[in-house]
């Protein structure tokens, strides 16, 4: 038993009432003593606190990953709304780039194939000339049965080609 430091243990000198108070706390501090100690040897307890611990720390982990993933995703679509927008723009220059290209390139062929025609009609002899007008003549008249005539002589093309590529 544990004994008081506050009074010598003469118990003659010591009245039944203060026996009775100095055992009821010896045998708390016992008790308190047999608590921790069965605390400490009781394995399965410990091992819950410390996995429900560990438990803690994982969902706090978590919810940290989470959080930055999330955040990191707002970051990559707002970089791809962005780039987008670049690219749509880009593309629209780029576009009216070409369309103004064509259009300066297409006025230059005209120019040069109307100087090639007069320079082609200016050499080319009387009979020629007429024998060409009266071929154009011709080809107005009957325009949509030259235009089937082409049609079919593309589609019979498109047939060929697409036979000679099934054999190889």
């Amino acid at each position: 038993m544990t004994q008081s430091q506050d009074k010598p243990q003469d118990s003659e000198a010591q009245t039944p009432e203060e026996l009775r108070t100095q055992v009821e706390r010896t045998r708390q501090e016992l008790g308190e003593t047999v608590e921790a100690l069965a605390e400490k040897t009781d394995v399965k307890a410990r091992a819950q606190e410390k996995a429900a611990a560990v438990k803690e720390q994982a969902a706090h982990k978590v919810a940290q990953v989470r959080e930055k993933a999330g955040h990191t995703a707002a970051q990559v679509r707002e970089k791809a709304g962005h780039t987008t927008a670049q690219v749509r723009d880009k593309a629209g220059h780029t576009t009216a780039q070409v369309r103004e290209k064509a259009g300066h390139t297409t006025a230059q062929v005209r120019e040069k194939a109307a100087h090639a025609g007069h320079a082609v009609q200016e050499k080319a002899p009387e009979p020629l000339r007429q024998k060409a007008g009266q071929g154009t003549r011709v080809m107005r008249e009957h325009r949509p049965a030259l235009l089937a005539a082409g049609a079919g002589v593309v589609a019979a093309c498109v047939l060929m080609r697409r036979r000679h590529k099934g054999r190889h």
